[in-house]
């Protein structure tokens, strides 16, 4: 853990700096201070003279060291600076340096240079002071993680980063492209190879904590990193992994996944199945195939819809048994007046019957809810419910729809997707029709439909 803080103050002795001394009260044993490595940043920004400006960046190191403190010194905007002055920036390092900073950070703050310019900025560094180089680097050219590998190979032995890249604006160099490009590409050995097993489990995990989406076009850590959508490609691999892909996912903790769409040939599908742990006939194969064909034409998609797609497979056997069965719903949407003592006088009302086989037996339920889908949800549970009680672990976390034909306006199919949770798995399926209801009810049920059949299948039951 770092104390992160600035320069003193213009104007202000650093014994009575109230951020320095907060910095010292933090308890921390390494600081990190930043201070301006760019003139025109000094004039404009902090208002100071250049000389000011070089006092305030040694007197702060000097007298935190005098402290017993290790210091970390980011130059920033150093490379901007390197650009504009040149012989200033470097100044800045050499005091800094000469105070007694364990390591000076370059900051490419505005994220704005390009690979050969943190290259030359970092080669010049190298040439001023001795001390140790690291590079921070943002991403505002989506360049963050080029530069950082541009940097390395220049001379910094440090690297400052985030994982999944996540940061101001556009975000810092991303840890999970930087960690295997290191290692796997430039053979610098900055993480065992257990550890870089775990990145993409770490990666996931950071976007939960987050709060966010994990982004499926990560390189070597997204969902899709290592899939395969062209029948071509997927046969491809499954002869030789390395057909079409630039490593062993298994390095960084990700596996392979073949995408079935309407590209998708035989191999695409054999290969998918067997991903299931499913072995097709070569008649059940096409079958699925034609299946995929035909439900992509009426606007599925399983590309991100791999629990739709798995009960699509499992549907083509034939000792496949659903858990339940639909037999019909009915959706109303109501809008009603209230009494006048209110000022929003309305309100609606979403209610839904549905009614389901369950082995033998008909269960008919209805239940309100916020909207159509939400009362669709909670009939369909209270329906399965009695049956299977496990169910009320699953949560349904993201609903997204897609119009597919916008000249049509509200005529237009649409696609719903459907991200569901049960606190340790997630999965997602897909719907499409002309209704939207309807749509929303096959996504859902396919939601429900996986888990409970993934549940039995891991239980050892048919």
């Amino acid at each position: 853990m770092v104390a992160f803080g600035s320069t003193r103050r213009p104007g202000v002795e650093v014994e009575d700096d109230q951020g320095l001394l907060a910095l010292l009260e933090s308890g921390g044993r390494v600081l990190a201070i930043v201070g301006k490595a760019s003139l025109p940043q000094v004039s404009q920004v902090l208002g100071v003279t250049a000389e000011d400006n070089l006092r305030m960046v040694g007197e702060t190191i000097s007298f935190l060291k005098s402290k017993g403190k290790a210091i970390f010194f980011d130059a920033e905007h150093f490379f901007d600076g390197f650009k504009a002055d040149r012989n200033y920036a470097l100044e800045v390092l050499r005091t800094a340096s000469a105070a007694g900073a364990e390591c000076i950070v370059l900051c490419d703050t505005n994220g704005g240079n390009l690979p050969e310019e943190i290259s030359e900025g970092v080669k010049a560094a190298t040439k001023v002071i001795t001390t140790p180089l690291s590079i921070h680097a943002h991403n505002d050219c989506g360049l963050a993680v080029a530069n950082t590998l541009a940097a390395v190979k220049a001379g910094v032995i440090q690297v400052q980063g985030t994982i999944n890249g996540y940061g101001e604006r556009c975000g810092n160099a991303d840890l999970c492209s930087v960690l295997p490009n290191l290692k796997l590409k430039m053979g610098i050995n900055c993480l065992g190879d257990e550890n870089l097993a775990k990145l993409t489990e770490v990666s996931r995990y950071i976007s939960e904590v987050a709060n966010l989406p994990h982004d499926p076009s990560l390189p070597y850590v997204g969902s899709s990193a290592f899939s395969h959508k062209g029948g071509l490609h997927a046969s491809g691999v499954a002869k030789w992994a390395a057909s079409y892909q630039h490593i062993d996912p298994a390095l960084v903790g990700n596996r392979p996944k073949v995408v079935v769409s309407e590209l998708a040939g035989r191999a695409s599908i054999i290969q998918r199945a067997k991903e299931f742990g499913l072995e097709l006939s070569p008649e059940e194969t096409r079958v699925v195939l034609e299946k995929v064909k035909a439900m992509e034409s009426r606007g599925f998609q399983y590309e991100n819809a791999e629990a739709s797609f798995y009960l699509l497979l499992r549907r083509a056997l034939p000792d496949y048994v659903p858990p339940f069965e639909l037999v019909d719903f009915m959706v109303v949407v109501e809008k009603r007046r209230r009494t006048p003592l209110y000022r929003n006088n309305e309100e609606v009302l979403s209610e839904a019957v549905v009614r389901v086989r369950v082995g033998g037996e008909v269960m008919h339920t209805a239940a309100e809810g916020n909207g159509p889908v939400n009362a669709m949800d909670q009939a369909l549970r209270k329906a399965l419910l009695a049956s299977y009680p496990e169910l009320a672990k699953i949560k349904l976390v993201d609903y997204k729809v897609r119009i597919l034909e916008e000249s049509t306006g509200t005529e237009s199919p649409v696609r719903v997707l459907i991200e569901s949770a049960d606190g340790v798995d997630r999965w997602h399926t897909v719907g499409s029709s002309e209704n939207i209801i309807e749509a929303s009810w096959e996504a859902l049920a396919d939601s429900l439909e996986y888990w409970l059949v993934k549940r039995r299948e891991s239980e050892g039951r048919n």
